[in-house]
Formats: C-alpha cells, sequence, structure tokens
C-alpha cells in the first residue's frame, strides 16, 4: 500500500518507500501503542517497561538480571537503571547469589507483586486496544510474524 498518509490537520504527506518498511511500520505501530498506554495509565506512576519488567519478574521469580535484559532487548546499563528505579520504588528485590557474585537475581516483593495486581487489568485493556480493526485471525497471524521477526537471529544484510 503506498497510499498517502493523512494527518488529523488534513495534510497529505508522501511516505513513499516507507510504506514497505517493516522497521517503519512497527516504529508506528508502537508509536500509537504507547499513545494508548499513556492515556490508560494518565494519572499513574506505571511506565510501560517497568510494568513489563516487573510483570516477567513475577513470572520467573529468580530470574537474572542479565538474562531479562537480553529476553527484552535492554542494554545492560539500562536495565541497571531501571532495576535500580524498581528496588528504591519498593517492588523489585535484587539478590547477590553466593554461588555466583557477578549475577543478580530479581523477585518481585509483595508491593511489586501488589503493583503489578493491581494495574494488571488496566494492562491487558492497552492490549485489547492494540487489536482494533483486527480480526482474531489476522491478530493471531500478526503476532505469528512478529515472533518469527523478532526471535530470529540478526539477518544478514545484502
Amino acid at each position: 500500500m503506498n497510499a498517502p498518509f493523512t494527518t488529523a490537520d488534513d495534510d497529505t504527506v508522501e511516505l513513499g518507500a516507507l510504506n514497505e518498511s517493516v522497521g517503519f511500520m512497527l516504529r508506528m505501530t508502537q508509536t500509537r501503542a504507547y499513545d494508548q498506554f499513556f492515556r490508560d495509565f494518565a494519572g499513574t506512576d506505571v511506565r510501560p517497561g517497568e510494568y513489563t519488567v516487573l510483570q516477567v519478574v513475577g513470572m520467573n521469580p529468580g530470574l537474572k538480571q542479565g538474562s531479562l535484559a537480553r529476553t527484552l532487548n535492554i542494554k545492560p546499563a539500562h536495565m541497571t537503571k531501571l532495576v535500580q528505579r524498581l528496588v528504591r520504588a519498593g517492588h523489585l528485590k535484587r539478590t547477590v547469589p553466593p554461588e555466583d557474585r557477578r549475577s543478580v537475581r530479581l523477585e518481585l516483593t509483595q508491593a511489586g507483586q501488589a503493583h503489578v495486581d493491581r494495574h494488571h487489568k488496566r494492562f491487558l485493556s492497552v492490549h485489547r486496544a492494540e487489536r482494533i480493526g483486527l480480526t482474531d485471525a489476522e491478530n493471531a497471524t500478526l503476532l505469528a510474524l512478529l515472533k518469527k521477526l523478532s526471535f530470529n537471529e540478526d539477518p544478514e544484510c545484502p
């Protein structure tokens, strides 16, 4: 589809080959999803990256911080800062195992689990909003294709 993009103020913007760019279309989709997230979570202290980390740690107690960073594609320095914020907020507990002093294991605190539980329904509603306009079959196909792209090795560029 090479149709021009029409903005809210009726300006027409030609996107040309960008309409065929997976990266560009993913970025456009991501910004729309974040817009929805911040609308739904306005007035709260919930941030998408932090909530995702808490949710994943809640499902994987004792997960290594490095494994979490690699899984979520978060740079180690950014993950360290994010974890520090969540520890200060009382949502995460960091443990350094005596057998491997170089690794850090993460667990939710009771306050962290309560935070996840308190916002879980609203978080799921954001995901339902992402699917508006897609049939169940289209959504399943889209997710399958995104997973195929996301979890493959880095492609070799010609």
